[in-house]
């Protein structure tokens, strides 16, 4: 199932920024989007896999790219939780 405001917030955080201030404060950019509690605690923790059930594969790599993930945890949390 996909998740508009989960992808809505991935496709935003392309804006350097917005991706600057989502570094710094989470919680403040959250407040923009109607995203469940679920989901922002996904977010928190990182969990690339409840997030990959939810939004297009781009958006999510593209999302830990944004927030300074490197490509091999990235990876690791994708095939491990």
């Amino acid at each position: 199932m996909r998740d508009y405001w989960l992808s809505k917030l991935f496709f935003d955080l392309q804006q350097p920024t917005l991706a600057a201030e989502y570094r710094a404060n989470r919680e403040a950019v959250f407040a923009r989007y109607r995203l469940s509690d679920e989901v922002k605690q996904a977010l928190r923790e990182d969990r690339a896999p409840f997030l990959a059930a939810r939004t297009n594969a781009y958006l999510l790599r593209y999302y830990f790219f944004a927030i300074g993930m490197k490509d091999d945890e990235f990876i690791r949390r994708l095939r491990h939780g």
